[in-house]
């Protein structure tokens, strides 16, 4: 059983990803060539915002989008302590400083009800994190900001394809970033990202920042990096886009059915304490389930008796950023976020992915239920 199905997306639409990527090797444009542009007005559309600037990788997201807004030393970013590196990674690279505010017990997603305790005077961008495929509490969030005057960059790497109140992820604040990498809902043949934005002025930055900061041929008017979306990994996305919304609806599918066997299990069997919870949906969103991730006791343990009966599962995420290594040299308070570090011990991501089948639900879920 594959934790994540990466070869049957392939398989269904082979000839399609074939003829995309041919297309691409016969006119040669391998370096923001037409499919990136075709990819970029499709996905802006999809989104329902003017600008898509595709880039490297959801990291490369990240780190453009903070560089667009010049963020530098001095400067505080405030985001969850519950998601992975990349979060926390681009913070420090750029010199700034990491302020976290800890998590919602159901979403996993930052609290906006602790967000205005931690907004100083160097606060200057504010990043939510929507994880495992459902969107924050961008209306809390953005209304905040607003007031204090801060940007606002949706991390949304896992969420692409997700709504919060019928309006789509990366769409929801000044700037939305996401990731293509292959097991994401929309993933590429390798590392992909996009970045998403109503502002002309920051899309033009990031247009700029993505290509060494260019502003025309061989000068560079801004710090940027070697970071666009190569066109074959365009083309490839043009060809999976077609059967996005498909797989979208065949995720929730999956879902549904593992939060309703489960739940059937745990009526039926009321000592089944290892299991605390399945995944909370907050009223307004739809999630696209990027994980299906619940919460365990003694997870190691079952971890490991679900191996033996030949069920993968995966922990996103085992470790809280602020307990991280690399932050140890940067961290200036003793500040505890107790809520991301209970999830970080008891989370537990199931397989999950459009095309799995009834039977391996039955036998992940039996597995999980009758654990010892």
């Amino acid at each position: 059983m594959d934790f994540i199905d990466l070869k049957t997306p392939y398989r269904l639409i082979q000839d399609s990803i074939n003829s995309r990527i041919k297309s691409v090797l016969d006119h040669g444009h391998y370096i923001l060539g037409p499919e990136l542009n075709e990819l970029e007005n499709r996905l802006a559309d999809y989104v329902g915002v003017k600008n898509c600037i595709g880039v490297s990788s959801g990291t490369d997201a990240l780190l453009i989008a903070l560089m667009a807004c010049d963020v530098g030393p001095g400067d505080e970013v405030i985001t969850s302590p519950f998601s992975f590196v990349s979060t926390l990674e681009v913070i420090l690279l750029l010199g700034a400083k990491p302020v976290f505010v800890d998590i919602h017990p159901k979403t996993y997603n930052l609290d906006p009800l602790l967000l205005n305790r931690a907004i100083t005077e160097q606060t200057k961008v504010i990043v939510p994190v929507s994880l495992y495929g459902q969107c924050a509490d961008f209306d809390r969030i953005n209304e905040i900001a607003k007031q204090h005057k801060l940007i606002v960059i949706e991390d949304g790497a896992q969420s692409f394809g997700a709504s919060y109140k019928k309006r789509k992820s990366c769409g929801l604040s000044h700037i939305g970033a996401t990731s293509f990498y292959p097991s994401k809902p929309l993933g590429c043949f390798g590392d992909g990202g996009a970045l998403f934005t109503n502002d002309e002025e920051l899309a033009n930055r990031i247009r700029s920042t993505r290509v060494h900061g260019e502003s025309r041929r061989y000068h560079h008017s801004r710090l940027g990096i070697n970071g666009r979306l190569d066109t074959i990994q365009a083309a490839i996305l043009l060809a999976k886009f077609d059967h996005f919304e498909a797989e979208i609806e065949a995720r929730q599918i999956v879902a549904d059915r593992y939060t309703n066997l489960i739940e059937k299990g745990l009526e039926e069997n009321s000592e089944l304490s290892h299991v605390l919870s399945v995944p909370y949906l907050e009223k307004g969103n739809v999630s696209v389930y990027a994980q299906y991730t619940i919460e365990v006791s003694q997870r190691e343990t079952l971890q490991e008796q679900m191996n033996k009966r030949g069920i993968p599962t995966a922990v996103h995420y085992s470790t809280s950023l602020h307990q991280q290594p690399i932050f140890a040299s940067f961290r200036t308070t003793k500040d505890q976020y107790p809520v991301s570090e209970k999830a970080s011990s008891r989370v537990l991501s199931l397989p999950m992915h459009p095309y799995l089948q009834e039977d391996e639900q039955d036998r992940v879920v039996n597995a999980l239920l009758f654990a010892k």
